[in-house]
This record gives structure tokens, sequence and C-alpha cells, in this order.
């Protein structure tokens, strides 16, 4: 094995500056130990009680996230890692595996402490390399934070885009096998003997029904009275298709209309020839119908996703209303609430005056706090979330309120910490309520939370004149 020499340290560019006789000391009090392609240099959770430099070879490192471990970060050549002065570490957190055979240098945590009474400069370096792991890391787990936050939302938008999406492929589908239907009813149409002024009245009649908005909302029960009604009407005139019945009933036909077109058709035998022409008229109106609605829902959908991301706009502070954002919020986690049972009670105060933010990062902090809120009611199967809005003076208050467990009161100190969470391991990286608190900062507000068993919430609160 080979020494290590003064001038390799010092040709490590964190080290460069330091005196030569706290470099000799740095060597005097380490050992150099040797790694294989493969081997585990550390395991999860285990001490962290040695600082590591890579004189030869490689490291990656990685961490348990979403269930899975993820390469965070490689260390390379003159790199350093595991305990650095004034460090908080316990544990390492994931593994470090040896990806190229090389060797390390390590010095024991003890002497590392002993350094920052002796020599200043050694540890200066030592810090420099500890913030510099603190910067990349948080970065990179904000990154993390917020491709975590889009996984979530893009799950839940696929989810509520394939419902209008499949109803809009079935209703073209059901659409186009009623026009095909079409060339044989028109020869059948055509071949009865009616005067214009029958037509006319059947016209009449199909049209108003077709468009007639204050069509009864009927019970399960009340519409299966009314289609056996229709069934036993069409029956005693020897019509067969008594599928006729639900789709009449849909559209407030009663008995008396079809002895009105019964009345109107020359031979009774071709009145199934007219039922089936305002059948199928019928069919096609409500598919249309079905069609435009899933299709504006998806324009909605869509919109509320541009205005959520506000990516038509600059990041500078604007005048806008607080309840837009929270509003796009709650479509975008609308599958979250429906697939958690959770009812949502919206106390808005519309009269309050707008306050000057920047939109984006206000979508940040309700995602944030209401996915929170959503997630802790999980474990009751179900809860209800009250969002409260009122002007305090001169603040615009929100009020972000669920039934779930609550969180105790031990730990409600250290909620807002960074990498702090309550959540199990893989479901969060505790950086939600860290950047929540950052952006209300940077607003000038405040936000705070009271939490029992059974109820918590989070009081957001906003300068009217961005004071």
């Amino acid at each position: 094995m080979s020494e290590l020499t003064l001038e390799e340290l010092k040709a490590i560019p964190v080290l460069s500056e330091v005196p030569d006789e706290q470099l000799q000391w740095f060597l005097d009090n380490g050992e150099i130990v040797e790694m294989e392609e493969g081997q585990r240099v550390f395991e999860v959770g285990e001490p962290v009680n040695m600082t590591s430099i890579v004189l030869e070879g490689r490291i990656r490192i990685c961490v348990m996230q979403n269930g899975k471990f993820r390469e965070i970060a490689v260390i390379r050549e003159q790199g350093i890692t595991g305990y650095l002065p004034f460090s908080r570490a316990k544990k390492t957190p994931g593994f470090g595996e040896c990806t190229k055979r090389g060797r390390i240098f390590r010095v024991p945590a003890e002497k590392i402490k002993e350094a920052t009474q002796l020599h200043y400069e050694l540890t200066e370096a030592l810090v420099h390399t500890m913030t510099s792991r603190i910067r990349d890391f948080t970065s990179l787990q904000q990154q993390n934070e917020k491709m975590f936050a889009l996984g979530k939302l893009s799950a839940g938008l696929a989810h509520e885009l394939n419902n209008p999406a499949a109803a809009i492929s079935r209703g073209a589908s059901s659409l186009n096998a009623q026009i095909q239907n079409l060339p044989a009813m028109f020869k059948a149409i055509v071949s009865l003997n009616m005067t214009p002024e029958k037509v006319d009245t059947i016209n009449e009649l199909l049209v108003t029904r077709a468009n007639q908005t204050d069509r009864p909302v009927l019970s399960m029960m009340d519409k299966a009275d009314r289609e056996d009604d229709l069934a036993d009407w069409l029956m005693d005139h020897e019509i067969k298709k008594l599928e006729f019945a639900e789709n009449l009933v849909d559209f407030d036909f009663k008995p008396e209309d079809l002895d009105h077109m019964n009345a109107c058709t020359p031979v009774s035998q071709q009145l199934e020839i007219v039922l089936a022409w305002v059948n199928n008229y019928l069919l096609a109106s409500k598919m249309i119908a079905d069609i435009k609605e899933s299709s504006q829902r998806v324009s909605q959908l869509v919109n509320s996703v541009k205005n959520f991301t506000h990516m038509d706009r600059d990041g500078d502070k604007q005048l806008l209303d607080i309840h837009t954002g929270i509003r796009n919020t709650l479509t975008m986690l609308d599958y979250k609430l429906k697939k958690g049972n959770v009812k949502l009670v919206e106390n808005f105060d519309l009269n309050l005056p707008q306050v000057k933010a920047m939109a984006g990062e206000l979508n940040q902090v309700w995602t944030n706090v209401i996915d929170n809120a959503i997630d802790a009611m999980e474990v009751n199967g179900g809860g209800t979330l009250e969002i409260e809005t009122r002007q305090d003076r001169q603040f615009v208050q929100i009020t972000i309120k669920d039934n779930g467990p609550g969180i105790p009161e031990e730990l409600q100190s250290q909620i807002f910490d960074p990498f702090f969470t309550t959540k199990d391991m893989g479901k969060g990286t505790g950086l939600g309520l860290d950047v929540v608190t950052r952006i209300i900062r940077q607003h000038n507000g405040t936000v705070k939370v009271h939490s029992v068993p059974g109820s918590t919430e989070f009081v957001i609160c906003f300068p009217i004149n961005d004071d």
C-alpha cells in the first residue's frame, strides 16, 4: 500500500491553502484503506465517525427515496465525504458503494473535533467543504421535492383527463353507430304517407323535448315507474322495441306524448318507424351533450394547469385574487380528494382585496399544505378539509384545516425544519413545509400551526400592501 504524501494532500484544491504543519498533523492521525469495485464503503444507518478523502477510485452514495434506493452523489478523486466539523449528522442516510477500484484516506471524527481546537485553517477548509455539500444536497432535495410534487399532480391530472377523454371516445363511437342507422331510417321514413302538418307536429314535439332545460330530476324508483308506464304503452300498441322507454323517459316523454305521435301516424303499424327515428335523434342529442360536457371538462383542466403553472406570466409580483390559485390547486388535487374520501368545505370571502404576490410561488404553498392535510386524514379513511379566507385588518388570512389525527405536541416545533417529515419512508422529502416557510417569508407573510388530536389548522397571512 503506497503512502500518502504531503504533496498529494496539498494537491487537493480544498486543502491547498492549509499550512504544512496542519496537513502533517492530518496525515499522522489518519490511515489509508483500499477499496474494491462493488465493495460497500459504508451501510445505511452506520455511525458517521470518519472523515474520508477519495485518493483514487470513485464512490457513489445512494439514499432511500420514494421506497427505492437512488443515487444522489458521486465522490470522485480528491472528493471529501463522511464526518465534517460541526456537522449534526449522526448516522448515514444511505450507503456508499465503490464503483471504481481505489483507496481512501480516513481520519476518525474524534480527531477532526480535536482539530477544531488546534488547527484553524484545516477546520476552515473542511467547514467550507461541508457548506458546499449542504448547498448541493439542499438544491438536489429541493429539485426532488418539486419532481415529487409534479409526479403526484401529473398522476392526478392523468386520472382526471382519462375520464372525460374516455367519455368522448365512447360518445364518438356511439354517435357513429347512430349515424350508420340513418340511411335505412330515411328510407323507412320517406315511405310514410304523412301530411306536412303531421310531420311538423311531431318535429315540434321532438325539438321541444330535446331542448327542454327544466326536465325533472327523478329518483331511481320514480324513473323505473315511468319507464314501466311507457313500456306498457308500447306493448299495448304492439311495439317490440321496449328499449325506447328508457331513452324517452330521460327526455321527459309521457304516454300522452306517444298518443299524440300515434295520432299523427297514418297507419298504427308504422308508429314503430316514427319512434325509431325519434329515439335515434334523442340518442344522438344525448351523445353530443356528453361529448360537449367532457370536452369542456378537458378544457377546464388544461386551463387550470395553465393557471397553476402561470407559464404565460413573468416571475414578478402582481396583484391577484387569492382564491384563483386555491381553486386551481383544488382542481389539480381533486382526484386525491375523491380517492381519500375527503369532503371539501369552502368558506371564502369573495370580497377580499387582491394581494401583491407571485402566483406560481403561492401555488406551491397551497399544494404543499393541502396535500399534507389530505395525507394526514388518510389514516381515518376520510375526513373534512375546510378552507377559509377572510380579511384581518391589513392582512388576508387563509386557514386550511383538517380533522386528521393531529401533530404530536413534541413535533410541532420541528415541522418547518428542512428535511423533517412525519411521513413514512419514501412518502416525502421533508422539504414541503420548508418551501412553504421560505415562500411566505419572501412575501412578508406569516404561517402558524395549531394542532390537537382531531384538528390541525395552518393559518397563513399575507399583507395586502406587500409591506
